[in-house]
């Protein structure tokens, strides 16, 4: 069944002309359909991640001209991961790219990433555009008066170059991919125990309203949601390893209860590939072998590669 259209919400009262921001949603969520975001001034606008392919960035950057905004100055990644940055092209022409160092130095060594996974999509013509401003631990931008803070949450969560977009006055954060939305959880780039610390961050901020990397707009339950999925990963994990178990065996045997309603379920594997790095003494971020990852998943979903949706 083909996704359903994207949509934009407004997450800010008409009335306040300071501060004009937007969630993009792209449904249903899964592979490669990401979220992004704008925040704008009136005059000034900056945009949350771009999207997988030419053609839904192109459709993005409508959507910010049928907003009434003006077309981004910076484009924000949240991390580097192409369905997140593969747009970030089409707004190059107006806008810098901004980014975590981390994130910079990723996106280069993963080039056309979405590619190698997925072959036979159609990508359109995607120019790999990495952050050209780079930060280290925290940077804040301005839309006008609208202060836009960039938060790194302090290790490898989702990957090594996470940022967490926060809007204070606003009590708005993006999350990037440190919060799926009814998507299951996905650390194999990143780190488990990185991810439930990330967690903490995202509470301190004490935001109202929050998008996450993927699926509709949601509040702080989410952080609990996901809390309780990475604890279940790692206690498969902990048990699976004492039984001997591979990550795959492990994944095969196990319940998933309540965690069975979550799209993508056959990331299980993949997380369970970190959290075994994890047991093992494995730095946090550091690389695993993604191809037996991927070819896991694979098993997972019947045989079926896991499909982009983008």
């Amino acid at each position: 069944m083909p996704a359903a259209d994207p949509y934009t919400v407004r997450l800010t009262p008409d009335a306040r002309q300071d501060a004009q921001v937007f969630a993009y949603v792209q449904p249903d969520g899964g592979w490669c359909l990401n979220n992004a975001g704008f925040v704008s001034d009136g005059e000034t606008t900056v945009l949350v991640d771009t999207a997988a392919t030419e053609r839904r960035a192109r459709a993005l950057r409508e959507a910010v001209l049928a907003s009434g905004v003006p077309l981004p100055r910076t484009v924000i990644n949240t991390h580097h991961h192409g369905d997140h940055t593969y747009g970030n092209g089409v707004f190059t022409d107006t806008a810098v790219v901004v980014g975590h160092e981390a994130c910079r130095s990723e996106a280069l060594a993963a080039g056309r990433q979405l590619h190698l996974f997925w072959p036979q999509n159609d990508f359109g013509d995607i120019r790999i555009t990495v952050p050209s401003v780079t930060y280290r631990d925290r940077l804040i931008l301005h839309a006008g008066d609208v202060e836009v803070h960039l938060i790194h949450p302090g290790g490898p969560a989702h990957t090594r170059g996470d940022t967490l977009v926060h809007l204070p006055r606003q009590r708005i954060v993006f999350t990037g991919d440190l919060v799926f939305q009814g998507g299951t959880p996905f650390v194999p780039a990143g780190s488990l125990s990185g991810s439930l610390r990330a967690l903490d961050v995202l509470r301190s901020l004490d935001a109202d309203i929050v998008v996450p990397g993927h699926g509709p707009v949601t509040d702080p339950s989410a952080y609990d949601a996901t809390e309780r999925y990475l604890r279940f990963v790692a206690g498969l994990a902990e048990q699976g390893r004492a039984e001997g178990l591979s990550p795959l065996q492990t994944a095969r045997a196990a319940d998933l209860g309540a965690f069975a309603a979550l799209q993508e379920s056959e990331r299980l594997v993949a997380n369970l590939h970190r959290a075994y790095a994890e047991l093992e003494g494995a730095p946090e971020g550091s690389p695993l072998d993604l191809a037996a990852a991927f070819g896991d998943m694979t098993t997972m979903n019947g045989g079926a590669p896991v499909a982009c949706h983008a």
